[in-house]
């Protein structure tokens, strides 16, 4: 698989006659019944979401795409398979989309444990970021570290990164964080079993301390706990337990 995810520029998907009207008529019917629209999100959102067959919101996406739209940091305690990619996904790439349509320095940042992990993230943002014209850019280690750092160079919007390789980019000087307005920690507790947590710490501090951050772990012990309150603000708190995702929703 490809290492760098780049999406279309939203201005290839301007159209006209027939089709230009079939869309406008499409996203009145969506502002008219989505309940993705309902928690906030941008019509271009719901749409690209209708076409790839998703319905409704699971719980951990109605709970948890309000707050983050409206720049709280989260903490939330959600398992695989309860939606909470899309949960994130969707309402930063909205906002960091709002304020940074030409890709640049990375403004949004995702921390994942492993590589599979990496790649499948960046896919779903891939995917919901279509019509927004976003450029999302898995980094991981065993894949050529030149490449990578060229397409940082090229610019992004997201980097959905595995500390040890991101904490490489920052030290050599070609991921900078400067512009970071956004931090995902997602399953926080399997990458402090993985050992990730002084370069999660290292990451963090390198960050803008204004940042928005939110943290998702399937459990949430002490040492959990204990990055939520050196780096949360106030956070939204989200608890789902956990449930079989079915068919028609977000993953």
């Amino acid at each position: 698989r490809p290492d760098v995810r780049a999406l279309s520029n939203a201005a290839s998907f301007r159209r006209s006659g027939p089709a230009q009207r079939h869309d406008h008529a499409v996203g009145y019917a969506l502002r008219m019944q989505s309940p993705f629209i309902d928690l906030g999100l941008l019509p271009e959102l719901a749409q690209v979401l209708a076409g790839l067959g998703y319905e409704e919101p699971t719980p951990i996406q109605s709970q948890s795409i309000p707050p983050l739209l409206a720049g709280r940091d989260l903490l939330g305690q959600a398992a695989t398979g309860t939606g909470k990619t899309a949960a994130f996904a969707l309402p930063l790439l909205q906002r960091v989309l709002a304020a940074q349509r030409k890709p640049s320095h990375p403004a949004l940042l995702v921390l994942v444990p492993t590589r599979e992990l990496a790649i499948q993230v960046a896919e779903a943002m891939h995917s919901y970021g279509n019509r927004l014209g976003a450029v999302v850019l898995p980094i991981y280690g065993g894949a050529e570290f030149g490449r990578q750092a060229q397409s940082l160079k090229r610019g992004v919007h997201v980097v959905v990164a595995t500390p040890g390789r991101a904490l490489d980019h920052i030290r050599r000087g070609t991921l900078l964080l400067h512009a970071i307005a956004a931090v995902v920690l997602d399953e926080a507790d399997e990458m402090l079993d993985m050992g990730f947590a002084e370069d999660i710490e290292l990451i963090l501090e390198a960050t803008p301390g204004e940042r928005q951050t939110a943290l998702f772990s399937a459990t949430l012990p002490p040492r959990i706990a204990a990055i939520a309150d050196r780096h949360l603000r106030e956070p939204e708190r989200v608890l789902i337990a956990r449930e079989k995702t079915e068919k028609g929703v977000l993953p």
